[in-house]
């Protein structure tokens, strides 16, 4: 026997066999001997989404056996199969349809009469009132004439409503069920368990409880639950959940592990390197949950119009009842009437915006891409112009020290000094200070009440005494003299294309440390497939404009598209400017600068490297290195905006022609039933189309994507020290 033949069934314990049904639920896969385990399963353990799905399953199965047996015995009442001798044989039957119509009704209509309880404690009308006052009409017109003895009852029409609204329900909560489940990896990160090992050996405990230095066992298969360093063992992670990257990736000791990424072939030992509410995947959890959570603009004016849509429907149904009772009988014109409001009813309204936008957050959350706010997917799918931030963004961040021409003072303190006020900084040029430093094997100054001056650098206090960072005019601020000589050696080397700070202390400036920074080699690329998809890119950088010329030349922007030495202030306005010409701007940056305009934007969009102020303030965040997908982010923004746009010219495009056609009398409320389950399903397939979009093109290699060197004019003789023993040149 093969172990497939001993496998226990996940909710009766029974073998299953060698057909065993096998589905996920709550993210586990789960073995079934048959379907009903399956579903009671799914109702006893499954999340909102499937426990739902599941309970509609049983409902359309009770209810689809009452109804079944109702319509058996309407045929014969339309066929006239008890009259003559049989006639007495009518209200039997009558009263036949009555006690199957009664438990249907209940059990079908169930989920309708709850909605419009609540609803009503709000104080409003929705889809599911026109689907209950028409059915209950229909129910209680057919009760009354059983009690009168009345020659004509619908109870056929009031079971056969609700079980095809039923069936749209159904296979709408299955299709977000299955997005569920897609999301399953993403939404996990504050309710697994992990394997912690201590000197009493290994126990199971919840992520949440995990904290920095603990170490953490995770086996072949298992999800890596915490960023940390591997202690003990080798395998290869999938982390493309949270990068993006789809290539397998070789693990062993001394690597860094990301939490969210999957272990695929080998037992590691890993010690956390921080909380695990801290880590990337914790934060992809909390965006994904509250931008499913928030309406999109769509949603929002789908629900406005609905609010409206609802009582109109009421006074039109009541209407043509009134219109008909006057050419035909009571119970027909009743018909018509109910047949107004069950094929208005706007669910495929309702469907509309939410399914596309849950679909399309999923597909981008799969990939490390966040959305904090559905109403960015639909500004980003309108956006013509995007503008970036230079430093971070289209360039490595890596910037070095090229080059330090002092005043007679040496490097070494002059580095010393300038470690000591930008290792308190975020931005790319602090860390290549630090980095030229800790290079140097110099002990950074010890300073203290450091401030950062916004587009102009940081100042501090050491030794007593103030000391400076920053740009010439942060040092003009301060009132320092700045020598002649060095001031030519600065402008030389902006001319070149560097970036230039200025260090100073005790009231005067002693140095100016030159810099250089390199393009992304997917950076031109990315533009070019911007440029393809007819979005305009544009360089906004409080950088000096001979650096900002050097790197747009390099990424393909034209030199009109430049702006460069920009305040944050100044910056946002530029932009703003821009939106008058363009509508819709983003703003992609990486920095402490780019907080207010990535807030001002439309769409502010941040690398996976940004600050905590940059993340905070995008809408849409990109992982570490993912440049290189903006082109396929805004794929998924066009094509969620228009399957929204598409669902929503239909159903609305739907319900007029078919409220035209149910007050004229063509339609029956049952057809009238089927035609609008009909167009909810159109919504939900048309929605599910989104899951077959492409995924996005691998990250371009340096080779496919290397630029021409910027050529510079070559630097003048000069007395400066250069960095890390090299005879460095400007350029």
């Amino acid at each position: 026997m093969t172990a497939q033949d001993h496998a226990l069934c996940s909710h009766c314990l029974l073998p299953i066999g060698r057909r065993a049904m096998r589905r996920l639920v709550n993210g586990e896969a789960c073995a079934f001997c048959c379907y009903g385990c399956c579903i009671a399963n799914q109702v006893k353990n499954g999340k909102t989404e499937e426990w739902e799905a599941a309970w509609l399953l049983i409902r359309l199965g009770v209810g689809g056996f009452l109804s079944m047996n109702i319509m058996l015995f309407s045929l014969l009442l339309y066929t006239d199969a008890f009259s003559g001798a049989d006639a007495e044989m009518l209200p039997w039957i009558h009263l036949l349809l009555w006690l199957f119509a009664t438990p249907a009704v209940i059990i079908l209509g169930g989920p309708f009469l709850r909605e419009i309880w609540l609803n009503c404690k709000e104080g409003r009308l929705t889809s599911s009132a026109l689907i209950v006052l028409g059915v209950g009409a229909a129910y209680l017109y057919s009760a009354f004439a059983v009690i009168e003895r009345g020659p004509n009852v619908y109870f056929d029409t009031a079971s056969m409503v609700l079980m095809l609204f039923t069936v749209g329900y159904y296979l709408d909560a299955v299709a977000r069920a299955r997005a569920a489940r897609d999301l399953q990896p993403l939404l996990a990160a504050e309710s697994e368990w992990v394997t912690i090992v201590n000197r009493d050996g290994e126990h199971r405990r919840p992520v949440r409880e995990v904290g920095a230095g603990t170490l953490v066992q995770v086996r072949p298969g298992e999800r890596i639950p915490v960023d940390g360093v591997v202690k003990e063992g080798e395998s290869h992670t999938d982390e493309a959940v949270i990068t993006g990257e789809s290539r397998q990736i070789a693990k062993d000791v001394g690597s860094h592990v990301i939490a969210g990424s999957i272990n695929i072939d080998g037992l590691l030992l890993i010690q956390s390197s921080g909380a695990a509410n801290a880590t990337r995947w914790a934060q992809i959890c909390r965006s994904v949950r509250d931008a499913l959570i928030c309406r999109s603009p769509s949603q929002r004016l789908a629900d406005r119009i609905v609010s409206f849509f609802v009582p109109i429907i009421l006074m039109l149904g009541v209407g043509a009842s009134v219109y008909w009772a006057q050419h035909l009988p009571l119970d027909r014109a009743l018909l018509i009437g109910l047949a107004v409001l069950v094929v208005a009813c706007p669910c495929a309204v309702g469907l509309a915006a939410p399914m596309a936008t849950s679909l399309g957050i999923g597909r981008l959350a799969r990939r490390g891409c966040l959305v904090r706010d559905p109403a960015a997917l639909e500004a980003l799918a309108r956006t013509r112009l995007i503008a970036f931030d230079k430093t971070g963004t289209l360039t490595s961040g890596e910037t070095r020290v090229v080059a330090i021409d002092t005043d007679g003072t040496t490097a070494d303190v002059v580095l010393a000094h300038a470690a000591g006020l930008e290792r308190y900084s975020e931005h790319g040029l602090a860390r290549a200070v630090v980095a030229a430093a800790a290079a140097r094997g110099l002990e950074p100054m010890v300073s203290r009440d450091v401030r950062v001056v916004p587009g102009r650098g940081i100042r501090g206090n050491s030794d007593g005494q103030t000391v400076a960072a920053g740009s010439a005019i942060l040092m003009r601020e301060l009132g320092w003299p700045l020598a002649s000589s060095l001031a030519e050696r600065g402008r030389l080397r902006e001319a070149t294309g560097h970036s230039v700070i200025y260090v100073g202390w005790g009231e005067g400036v002693r140095a100016v440390l030159s810099l250089d920074d390199t393009p992304l080699p997917e950076a031109r690329a990315t533009l070019e497939a911007l440029r393809h998809r007819k979005v305009r890119a544009i360089l906004l950088t409080g950088d000096l404009p001979a650096a900002a010329q050097r790197i747009a030349a390099a990424v393909g922007i034209e030199s009109d598209d430049i702006e460069a030495g920009l305040l944050p202030a100044v910056k946002r306005a530029a932009l703003e400017r821009r939106r008058w010409n363009y509508g819709m701007v983003a703003m992609v940056g990486d920095g402490l600068n780019d907080g207010p305009v990535l807030a001002g934007a439309d769409v502010g969009i941040a690398v996976g490297s940004a600050t905590d102020l940059a993340r905070e303030a995008a809408a849409v965040v990109l992982p570490p290195g993912g440049l290189w997908m903006l082109p396929w982010v805004i794929d998924i923004a066009r094509a969620v905006r228009a399957t929204i746009l598409t669902n929503l010219a239909w159903a609305f495009g739907y319900n007029l022609i078919a409220v035209g056609l149910a007050m004229a009398g063509v339609l029956q409320p049952v057809l009238a039933a089927a035609v609008m389950a009909g167009s909810s399903i159109v919504v939900v397939l048309n929605s599910l189309r989104l899951e077959r979009l492409p995924e996005p093109a691998a990250s371009p290699t340096p080779k496919q994507c290397s630029a021409p060197a910027a050529q510079s004019a070559p630097a003048p003789r000069s007395t400066a020290v250069p960095v890390d023993g090299e005879a460095l040149q400007a350029g």
